[in-house]
């Protein structure tokens, strides 16, 4: 199935949608793929156009983090976190997006950690390898959306940009809600990055 949203928007490929039973309740997952040819996530449980505005998280892939329990990050437990919020609420949604070191992908995030073991901070690791801080794009993630009939959201996140990109594509973001989860002392450093120099509200 092709969904095609307006004349600049670019068509996504709904290619799956099955029952996920988790620890941490069930779920329904689709597979969305974009025109790049990568496969996104939307992890969602209820009727999501059942409510004003669903609660949701966008989630940007972390191997190291999401499936072996890195302590450099705090994505793991952020999404941990955003699955058991979910549940709670009943009706909610994870875009969970290929989007692997801030969208420079797993080679150049291991060089970058590879920097950050000689002193580097994580931003600085990225321009030292000539990368941009945050190569992420949410014009998918506003795609998924609306394909479920959403167009208005109430979001966990710590991150301006993640609000701004869902609204410059046509989702409203009605409430942010405080996503803070996983700080520990091996990512001191790197959420104090986050808050002073890319603006996040930690």
């Amino acid at each position: 199935m092709t969904i095609q949203f307006s004349e600049s928007a670019e068509p996504i490929e709904i290619e799956a949608d099955a029952m996920l039973p988790t620890e941490y309740g069930n779920f329904r997952i689709r597979v969305t793929v974009d025109s790049y040819g990568k496969e996104h996530s939307l992890l969602y449980t209820g009727n999501l156009k059942s409510v004003n505005a669903p609660l949701i998280r966008i989630h940007s892939e972390c191997l190291t983090g999401d499936a072996f329990g890195s302590l450099k990050c705090d994505c793991g437990p952020q999404l941990k976190l955003s699955m058991q919020k979910i549940q709670e609420e009943g009706t909610g949604a994870i875009l969970y997006l290929r989007q692997e070191g801030r969208g420079i992908g797993l080679n150049s995030k291991i060089q970058a950690y590879a920097l950050q073991d000689k002193g580097y901070d994580t931003l600085d690791a990225n321009l030292a390898l000539g990368l941009p801080a945050d190569a992420r794009n949410y014009s998918i993630a506003a795609d998924m959306l609306k394909e479920m009939g959403v167009s208005q959201v109430r979001m966990m996140t710590n991150n301006p940009l993640k609000i701004q990109g869902l609204e410059e594509n046509g989702i409203s973001v009605l409430e942010r809600k405080e996503h803070i989860s996983g700080m520990g002392q091996f990512n001191k450093g790197y959420l104090a990055t986050k808050k002073s120099r890319m603006g996040h509200m930690l």
